[in-house]
């Protein structure tokens, strides 16, 4: 049997010291399979947003290991940790986190030029991504020129650009109405299945986790249920 995709072994996160100390995970194991579409859910404060946060190399754990494609990320330094996120990892924030005044097509470009690739061919990558999020034509009008479930699909398309290995969406749909909502879940869907990439996501909206083919729920600290699919959902 081959081995997961990503996995936490016995993975521990504890901030601050002494009398302010405060253990984010409790010796969290899970495994995580290419091509999952995974769903993490819970309270606040349970352990979700720092899970996230070391998924996305954003953040290291106080002990175990996190191991990404057979690689111990934790022993990584914070140069090969930031190597990593840029060729493997794309990230949808609530928030958008578009740039107000250039173009969907210059927010989308944005990584690709982190990555040192001519001008001519960023446009190019960047056109087939906003094609692919059902934004043709949109290339050069502004966040403020687009509704907020078109400014996601740039937020998706810029992620997307470098062909990421993993999407790591948080709270994707936490600022849109039920409509766009069910549309950027449906995007997220479609990239999933058509194209294998691991979907990663934050939730607190049960309706919205009912996409994914699985669920992980945390609680003060550990994994308290993992659940998976039979089907995909929202087909």
């Amino acid at each position: 049997m081959s081995q997961p995709f990503i996995q936490f072994q016995n993975l521990n996160k504890i901030y601050g010291q002494g009398n302010t100390q405060f253990h984010a995970l409790h010796d969290v194991n899970l495994s995580i399979n290419q091509g999952d579409f995974v769903a993490i859910m819970g309270p606040s404060g349970s352990g979700k947003s720092t899970t996230m946060n070391i998924l996305g190399c954003l953040d290291v754990p106080t002990s175990g290991a996190y191991i990404f494609d057979g690689v111990h990320v934790e022993n990584l330094s914070r140069d090969q940790r930031a190597l990593l996120r840029r060729h493997y990892l794309g990230f949808v924030f609530q928030g958008f986190n578009l740039l107000a005044r250039t173009s969907a097509q210059e927010n989308v470009e944005l990584p690709l030029l982190y990555r040192g690739m001519g001008a001519e061919e960023r446009h190019t990558e960047a056109k087939k991504a906003l094609a692919l999020v059902g934004l043709a034509g949109w290339e050069k009008n502004t966040p403020a020129e687009l509704s907020g479930g078109q400014q996601q699909r740039v937020a998706i398309a810029r992620a997307i650009v470098t062909h990421p290995t993993v999407l790591l969406a948080d709270e994707p749909t936490g600022n849109l109405d039920t409509a766009r909502s069910k549309e950027i879940m449906e995007l997220l869907v479609q990239l999933n299945q058509e194209r294998n990439i691991t979907v990663l996501m934050v939730t607190h909206e049960p309706d919205m986790a009912e996409y994914a083919k699985r669920t992980i729920h945390f609680i003060d600290g550990q994994v308290g249920e993992d659940i998976t699919f039979q089907k995909d959902k929202g087909n």
